[in-house]
């Protein structure tokens, strides 16, 4: 009788312990995969007035857009939560498609082969922030899904692991798909 009590006890500790470790496993992947986004983030953010300065040059008639290119940097610079940041990429990406828009109406600067550069590294930047992004993104999904699956749960609201933000953001290089109508 008392084998049986020690015996069950001693399987739910160390079940607890199995799962209160993946928790901090996965806690350390999520951060880990956030700090990738993190320098992708600051490698787009130091492009932008790269692009700025060279549009400029060109298009002298969009201080506007500059200025809100400018300010819209900041408020990313600011921002502190994943659903913050988020927001603050999204605004940002919709002005860093108007700055493309607008070097259409410029063809000596999209012939400039500083501009040519840099939105092909602007490019090369959305796709390393897409892809840590999605790594970041698969790491909470396996998180949240363990703070919110039985038994886990339990540890979870125990230790006080809360479910995580996805980090989602569209991207100044996407472009929309046009509609076709026969």
């Amino acid at each position: 009788m008392y084998i049986t009590i020690i015996v069950t006890v001693f399987v739910l500790a160390a079940g607890a312990i199995i799962i209160f470790n993946r928790f901090i496993r996965l806690r350390a992947l999520m951060q880990e995969a956030w700090s990738g986004v993190d320098v992708q983030l600051k490698r787009r953010h130091d492009l932008i007035p790269a692009i700025v300065d060279t549009v400029k040059g060109y298009a002298h008639y969009e201080k506007n857009l500059m200025e809100e290119i400018t300010r819209m940097r900041g408020s990313m610079m600011t921002a502190m939560s994943v659903k913050e940041k988020g927001a603050a990429e999204n605004g940002l990406s919709q002005t860093l498609k108007s700055i493309f828009a607008v070097a259409e109406n410029y063809p000596d600067l999209k012939a400039n082969q500083n501009f040519l550069n840099l939105q092909k590294t602007l490019v090369d930047t959305e796709d390393q922030i897409q892809m840590a992004r999605r790594y970041y993104n698969g790491t909470t999904r396996n998180y949240n899904i363990l703070a919110e699956s039985f038994p886990s749960n339990l540890i979870a609201r125990a230790f006080n692991f809360k479910g995580a933000d996805y980090f989602e953001i569209e991207y100044a290089t996407e472009r929309k798909v046009p509609d076709v109508k026969m």
